[in-house]
């Protein structure tokens, strides 16, 4: 009978006789994480007026010429790339370019063809050759770099086409060559500026050559360049 006493007991029946002391801490707490799904929303931009995005983009983009104008190792291009200001620079370098010197129009006609593709795919073959030789930055990230710091250079090309405006002469000839140099002085310290510490150390120099050839290049045709109309018909 004993034994059948103990099997009609309920299973937890002796727990109603234990008591929790208030004293005891009880630690932890049941919440639902709501608060991750807000922060995100606060990011999104799909219900974004069109000119929040814009002013947005501009800010960023102003900001970014900054950093290049004042060098430094800093991660701002590369932790948020864009090729708006890229693109920008370099549409904006061809067509002060296009209209030079040419014997005839047939020649002069595809100059912004030429500047355009020459920028994109001298950056392009720069980044390819970062990445083969060990970079840790991606493809956009690099061209994002290249293509900003072409900023003092273009900087360089207004300042000679004012230049040229009182003639080219052996005194317009010197300014323009002292404003490239500083050009493209100042675009290739501010690459290798953001662009050194994503080398191996051993491998720097066979990244910085490339840089440095590039950025000659587009000094060199500023340089050499002159309107179409001092040719004279």
């Amino acid at each position: 009978m004993a034994e059948l006493d103990e099997a009609s007991k309920p299973l937890f029946a002796g727990l109603s006789d234990v008591s929790i002391s208030a004293d005891i801490p009880v630690e932890g707490e049941i919440t639902v994480p709501v608060s991750s799904m807000s922060q995100s929303d606060e990011f999104s931009t799909l219900d974004e007026p069109v000119k929040d995005t814009i002013l947005r983009d501009l800010k960023a983009v102003g900001k970014k010429f900054v950093h290049v104008l004042y060098p430094k190792k800093s991660s701002a291009l590369l932790r948020d790339w864009d090729l708006w200001g890229p693109l920008l620079l370099c549409v904006t370098l061809a067509l002060m370019l296009q209209g030079g010197s040419a014997d005839s129009k047939d020649e002069g006609g595809p100059q912004f063809a030429e500047v355009f593709v020459i920028l994109w795919f001298g950056s392009v073959v720069i980044t390819l050759n970062s990445k083969l030789l060990g970079g840790t930055i991606s493809f956009f990230q690099s061209l994002c770099v290249l293509g900003y710091c072409i900023l003092p250079l273009t900087v360089g090309m207004v300042i000679c086409r004012l230049v040229l405006l009182g003639g080219a002469g052996k005194v317009s000839f010197a300014i323009r060559l002292i404003v490239v140099v500083a050009s493209f002085g100042w675009s290739t310290f501010a690459s290798t500026a953001f662009l050194a510490d994503s080398q191996p150390p051993n491998r720097k120099a066979l990244v910085v050559y490339p840089i440095f050839l590039f950025y000659f290049v587009i000094g060199w045709m500023i340089l050499t360049f002159a309107p179409s109309h001092s040719a004279g018909p």
